[in-house]
């Protein structure tokens, strides 16, 4: 009677206690799988319009270039703009998309256009339309390109071939009454040097290149007195 007293109490227990553990096992097997299921959502359906930089992205992606949208020309830009974080990313060439290819073209080659000297070996460029700067040596680039603050309407930044005359590590200025840090002076009071603040700020500088701290830093560590400087384009503006 003992024996058979203790098997009848404890099948309940064990019952329950199988019942609480499927009850577990129920409540985290979704969990699990959805944890384990796919971390991004599908992408948008693509669009089969033309937008206005087609031929544009079609060069930049190596797609055939007959500005028309194809289902390949909107995978490859729908790629893009969700590696590059661009909404919606549809797969339509449109000025934002079209903005960051350019950014791309930028930083992959600052001197595609060819307008600054690759006959001087090392140079610093400056081109005011796109408010960029870099230091490269013939057709290699060196160093950047970096954003820069040129001169404001009234005091613009001249253009033309420069060169390094004077330099100044903690310069300055008692005209203007601020600190220019890492500068040199390539034309006049004209000078690389950094500053502050933003260098996207408007309106601009007095006629220098206003540059962050750390890329100031490393015109001065790459550049020197007799190196050769380039300005270009026109500031937007100006």
């Amino acid at each position: 009677m003992g024996t058979l007293s203790r098997n009848k109490t404890v099948r309940p227990v064990a019952a329950r206690r199988l019942g609480v553990l499927l009850g577990t096992l129920g409540l985290t097997a979704p969990l699990t799988l959805a944890i384990s299921g796919p971390a991004r959502a599908a992408a948008p359906a693509c669009t089969t319009r033309t937008g206005p930089y087609q031929k544009e992205a079609e060069k930049f992606l190596g797609r055939p270039v007959d500005g028309r949208q194809s289902p390949a020309d909107c995978k490859a830009i729908q790629d893009f703009q969700t590696s590059h974080r661009i909404t919606p990313n549809i797969g339509f060439a449109g000025p934002v998309t079209w903005a960051a290819m350019q950014d791309e073209i930028t930083r992959r080659d600052p001197n595609a256009a060819g307008k600054c000297p690759v006959n001087k070996g090392r140079i610093a460029c400056v081109d005011l339309t796109r408010q960029i700067s870099w230091i490269q040596d013939g057709r290699t680039v060196r160093f950047g390109p970096v954003p820069v603050r040129t001169g404001r309407a009234g005091y613009e930044t001249r253009t033309g071939p420069k060169k390094i005359y004077w330099r100044a590590i903690d310069h300055w200025s008692t005209i203007y009454k601020v600190r220019m840090p890492y500068a040199q002076f390539f034309d006049g009071g004209q000078a690389f040097h950094a500053i502050d603040g933003s260098v996207w700020s408007p309106p601009g500088s007095h006629g220098c290149v206003n540059m962050r701290t750390g890329d100031a830093r490393t015109y001065w560590s790459m550049l020197g007195n007799g190196d050769n400087v380039y300005i270009y384009g026109r500031k937007p503006g100006t």
